[in-house]
């Protein structure tokens, strides 16, 4: 069975696409209700244990990506200039710290009003762009808590393309 057969499978609920896209790739997945389930993805860093739920009365799909390290008091001030930075190069999604607990966490949502419908390709790309995001700047983060780096200085140190192979 291909992607494109899930999404005539699916159609009635989103969260059953989300597993059945998480079962393609060999994601291991968590379903806490109808309409949530957390989706875990290995990346470089670390696994990225990404909830998506369903939102009826928002008509959208809300993803949600919380980091596993916590942001000291003392440190929230410069994570809190760090993620104005990164968020200014973002086109799809924002980081945000949740002051309560401390937790950096990418968010992002895909709105589905007045009946529109989703795709695999659509579910798959929001994924894929949360993953992307986590990625690039989960070293930034690491430098200002761990680190002392100020935002400027770890934004510049995980920004640089690396040329050609060594």
């Amino acid at each position: 069975m291909s992607l494109l057969d899930f999404q005539t499978a699916a159609a009635g609920n989103l969260v059953d696409l989300v597993e059945q896209i998480a079962t393609y790739h060999d994601w291991s997945f968590d379903r806490s209700g109808e309409d949530e389930i957390t989706v875990s993805i290995a990346g470089s860093f670390c696994d990225y244990n990404i909830s998506l739920s369903w939102m009826e009365e928002l008509e959208a799909m809300h993803l949600a990506a919380a980091f596993d390290f916590r942001v000291s008091e003392r440190r929230k001030t410069e994570i809190m200039r760090l993620l104005a930075l990164v968020n200014e190069q973002l086109w799809i999604g924002h980081f945000d710290l949740w002051q309560a607990e401390g937790v950096i966490m990418y968010r992002s949502a895909l709105l589905l009003s007045d009946g529109a419908e989703v795709n695999t390709g659509q579910l798959e790309g929001i994924l894929s762009a949360a993953v992307e995001a986590c990625e690039r700047y989960y070293q930034a983060f690491q430098f200002v808590i761990w680190a002392g780096k100020s935002p400027e200085e770890a934004l510049g140190s995980v920004l640089f393309e690396t040329l050609g192979e060594a």
